[in-house]
């Protein structure tokens, strides 16, 4: 049974952060709180992936630095994540192959600012994700949320300025970037 998003935030849960620009002009910083009491698994494989720790097959860092929000749908969601191919077709993850499974379906996809991994299809996590900017309860039991955006005076309105930004077919016709990421 899913249970409704956290509404304070733990103060064991990791904080990381995304530094977004719109054709390399600054957006702002989106704060994200992981949920790795509720989600051990899939917070890590964000978290590393935000700060550079998570290393490629050629022993290089691999993370969410300079990757796009491929993406947007208004009225529903950013997605991004696919540092490999930038369109939505790649992805990987922290431990040891391109998916890993489904952690659990325990937080719903309640309020904006809900933050999921993207999949296609039942234990196909990888690196990509996505920020509801609305209330999306049809993806309840088919997508793990893990975290959330922290309710703070800019990091939503940076999602929301993402959101707004002009798309042809769902894609952004500016590059919308990851210009730094980590953790705080």
């Amino acid at each position: 049974m899913s249970q409704p998003t956290p509404t304070t935030r733990n103060p064991s849960h990791p904080i990381v952060f995304f530094d977004v620009t719109l054709g390399g002009e600054p957006l702002g910083r989106i704060k994200m709180e992981l949920y790795s009491t509720i989600t051990p698994k899939t917070a890590e494989n964000f978290r590393q992936f935000c700060t550079g720790e998570s290393k490629g097959t050629n022993g290089r860092p691999q993370g969410y630095k300079g990757c796009k929000f491929h993406r947007v749908i208004k009225d529903f969601m950013v997605q991004g994540g696919d540092f490999l191919n930038g369109d939505g077709t790649g992805g990987t993850c922290i431990y040891g192959s391109r998916y890993f499974p489904d952690e659990n379906f325990k937080l719903k996809h309640d309020c904006a600012g809900v933050l999921s991994m993207a999949n296609s299809g039942p234990n196909t996590n990888g690196s990509q994700f996505f920020i509801t900017s609305v209330p999306t309860p049809f993806l309840d039991g088919k997508h793990v949320v893990f975290g959330k955006v922290v309710q703070d005076d800019d990091s939503m309105s940076v999602v929301r300025k993402i959101e707004n930004c002009r798309t042809i077919l769902d894609r952004p016709t500016t590059d919308v970037v990851i210009s730094q990421c980590g953790e705080m």
